[in-house]
């Protein structure tokens, strides 16, 4: 394993952190800033919406930069970002902090996506891109409870401190560790643009919002449902949460190998496992052991597609996957956003604590209907062309092609 994807891992860890540690402060920073937990609570909705604007602007402003660089500026960004929430007087300067931080957040995975995926052999592409997301998943099983009894303990200003110093680890290890890699196609921001032309890329990131925001709608409730319909107590629920930590950290590393093997495949059987794991979990939520169960599962069958999504952006954007890359990555936002949302539509309407997981059940089990449309699609294209029909598989057929073709695009650069 290339040692430079434990620094883009950091990175990720750093980011995971900033995004999720702050729903367990909230009550700490609203009774700080003498303000409504609502209006706490736009300091959440605020940076994933800045994550959407970072991954598609601040992308495709540094497509003609060699990303290496690229990564370090924008883990500057992320440090600047965090110390300003840090040091903020007011709740004004610390919404500033968190869309300062959240514009890095976008860009940093993008194109640490394709970094990471230049880094080793075409076959392990997307196991190298579930490493750097390992540290997604590591910021959830371990960052956020330690983060967050920081914060209860020392104030939440220190937890946003002890990021800012993971931030300042993680450029380092950028700097040192990952290898130079080129800028993006030659064309630049045109040519990053052309890769949108194809069908695939546009269906890869509809699964991605309607996939990811069906697992996310039925997560953001999830105190709730454990507290109200499982019967378990508040303090309880961190520890809960962890072992849906465990169950992404097992997902996105068994969801990368397969994914190296047939994307395709890997996305439709998880895809299928997580619609069949939210309709038990809303069936079964009054049952305690079945609960624990159902949410090792939800987190693990969730996390399972990131890989796979990610990697098939990038490998119908072919050799400019740069922007398609950050795109993907504000599509898991949009569909955190859509998940929630909808989520909350039907607490609102009076259909009680389960319902966001039903609604959740929806929204994957027609990701699922999109994926399988998009891979019909996709065998269909390559049973037509000259030595067709040898399946998805990253590193077989055109997937191969593409990336064997991106890598050396890599190299040339």
């Amino acid at each position: 394993m290339p040692i430079g994807l434990i620094a883009l891992a950091l990175g990720g860890f750093g980011i995971g952190l900033t995004e999720f540690v702050i729903m367990g402060l909230l009550p700490e920073v609203a009774a700080d800033f003498r303000v409504s937990e609502a209006t706490a609570g736009w300091l959440i909705s605020g940076y994933a919406l800045a994550v959407v604007v970072g991954a598609l602007l601040l992308t495709a402003a540094v497509t003609r930069f060699e990303r290496k660089p690229v990564l370090a500026v924008l883990m500057v960004l992320f440090i600047a970002g965090n110390l300003v929430s840090a040091v903020a007087p007011d709740y004004g300067l610390m919404m500033v902090g968190r869309i300062i931080a959240a514009l890095a957040h976008g860009a940093f995975f993008g194109i640490g996506a394709v970094v990471a995926a230049s880094m080793v052999a075409p076959t392990k592409k997307a196991g190298a891109i579930a490493i750097m997301f390992t540290g997604l998943t590591a910021a959830n099983v371990l960052g956020v409870p330690f983060g967050t009894m920081l914060g209860q303990a020392a104030g939440w200003r220190s937890t946003f401190w002890a990021i800012t110093v993971i931030g300042v680890l993680a450029l380092v290890g950028i700097l040192t560790l990952v290898p130079k890699t080129g800028a993006g196609q030659a064309g630049g921001l045109r040519g990053e643009l052309r890769a949108f032309r194809s069908g695939q890329v546009w269906l890869s990131i509809l699964v991605t919002i309607l996939g990811y925001g069906g697992m996310f709608g039925a997560f953001t409730y999830i105190a709730f449902t454990l507290t109200e319909v499982t019967g378990f107590t508040a303090s309880t629920v961190p520890w809960l949460l962890i072992l849906f930590g465990v169950g992404l950290f097992i997902g996105n590393t068994a969801g990368g190998k397969a994914a190296d093997r047939n994307v395709d495949r890997t996305l439709l059987v998880a895809l299928s496992a997580l619609v069949v794991v939210l309709v038990v979990f809303a069936l079964t939520a009054g049952n305690q052991p079945m609960t624990i169960a159902s949410m090792v599962l939800l987190g693990g069958f969730g996390f399972a597609t990131v890989p796979g999504l990610q990697m098939r952006v990038m490998k119908y954007a072919t050799t400019a996957p740069t922007l398609a890359s950050g795109a993907n990555i504000g599509a898991f936002n949009v569909g955190n956003a859509l998940g929630a949302w909808l989520g909350g539509v039907t607490i609102t309407a009076g259909l009680g604590y389960t319902s966001p997981i039903w609604a959740g059940a929806g929204i994957t089990l027609l990701g699922m209907a999109v994926m399988a449309f998009a891979a019909a699609a996709a065998k269909r294209h390559d049973a037509g062309r000259p030595g067709g029909g040898q399946g998805t598989g990253v590193g077989t057929g055109e997937a191969g092609a593409d990336l064997k073709r991106d890598g050396a695009e890599l190299q040339r650069a």
